[in-house]
This record gives C-alpha cells, structure tokens and sequence, in this order.
C-alpha cells in the first residue's frame, strides 16, 4: 500500500503558496479519487485513503514545515512500511517555477520539510519536487515561498501542481523509473529564477561534494 505525503503548513493564511504546493497536489489527487481528508490516527496529521485493490495513503503533516519528519515517521510504524515507502512531494526553490523533477533519495537541498523527513528515516525515500523559483535577486526566499502569488504566477502553479498529480499517478501506475523519464523536467543551469546562476541542483550539489572530497 503505497504512502504519499504532500509537504505544506496548516492553516488558510498558507494556502496557495508555493511552500503548500505539496499539500495542493494531495487535494488534487482526493478531488480525483472522491476521497476527503479526515484527522489520520497519526499525530499531527491529516489523511485520505483511496480503498479498494490499489489502496493508497494520502497524509499531509500538520505539525508545520520544519516537524514534518514526526508524523512521517510515526505513519510509517503504524502501517508497518520501510523507510523507503513514501513518496514526498514538496516545492524546491533552486528550481525553476512550475518544473517537476522526481528523485530516487537525496538531501534536503536546503528544504526544512525534507530535512525533518530526513532526520527521522534516513535520504533512501523517493520525492517529487515542484519547481517554486527563488522569486527575484536579492528575495527574501521565505517570504517568497509563504506569500500568495497572483496572476500568471499563480496559474503557473496551479497547473504544475495538475501535471504533478499526474505524475503521481504515473508513478503509482508505471513506478518510479518511468515516472522520471515522462516527468522530469531539464533543468538549465542559467534559468533567471536562481539569482546565483549556479545550477543548485541537488544533482548538482552531490557532484560538487564529490569534488570538494576528492580535493581535500
């Protein structure tokens, strides 16, 4: 029975943000399956369960961003999964908006959701991460990522949280692998959304330790 986890803050003041995408692509998914959220028998989450032969846990943390990793942890000792069982979705500032990128395990890449997740069950679980910007050079990123964007923008992101849902089902469908190769989106290293300019990847990021390493 597969789990997958929307990673977002509770509360209206936090919907529609970027940093609530993943919590958006779980409603999604429920509009979808004609399934509603109720209060998980987990801690400080919510839940929806698709029944049936291809059962499937939707759980949305609410302990807010930087505790997603306890009730995480706690779903996967009460349904008995490894660690490796859930798909996080989650957005990424080092990416540009509206771009999907699964990934088999990893780092945090600077997400504090991902970093919580990682500190209770380990980097061996796959995520999808959804594209949020860094907003323009100079931005405070957390104000970015925690204030309603307008317009186009907005737009931009409501349909990368659809095609995100897609992919998810894709994924639950088809697997892992496939998923990447129908949803990854290329990413370029000069994309206007990342002030530096630096690919901030954590592809890229792994690759530059590896060479800090063999440098020491």
């Amino acid at each position: 029975m597969p789990l997958i986890v929307g990673l977002g803050n509770p509360g209206k003041d936090y919907r529609e943000t970027p940093h609530n995408l993943g919590f958006e692509v779980l409603d999604r998914l429920a509009r979808r399956w004609s399934i509603g959220f109720r209060k998980s028998r987990i801690a400080e989450a919510e839940e929806a369960v698709r029944s049936g032969a291809n059962r499937v846990v939707l759980l949305k943390p609410l302990a807010y961003m930087n505790l997603s990793g306890r009730p995480v942890s706690a779903a996967l000792r009460w349904y008995g999964w490894n660690a490796d069982a859930p798909l996080v979705i989650c957005d990424d500032v080092n990416l540009p908006p509206g771009t999907l990128r699964f990934r088999n395990k990893g780092g945090a890449g600077g997400h504090k959701g991902l970093q919580s997740i990682i500190e209770q069950i380990g980097e061996e679980f796959p995520r999808l991460r959804i594209g949020a910007g860094g907003g323009s050079p100079g931005a405070d990123v957390a104000d970015y990522v925690l204030a309603r964007p307008t317009g186009d923008v907005r737009a931009l992101f409501a349909d990368a949280a659809e095609r995100a849902a897609d992919a998810v089902e894709s994924y639950l469908q088809y697997g892992l692998n496939a998923a990447m190769n129908d949803y990854n989106t290329p990413r370029a290293a000069d994309d206007h959304h990342n002030p530096s300019g630096e690919d901030r990847s954590p592809d890229a990021k792994d690759q530059r330790e590896k060479e800090n390493d063999a440098n020491v």
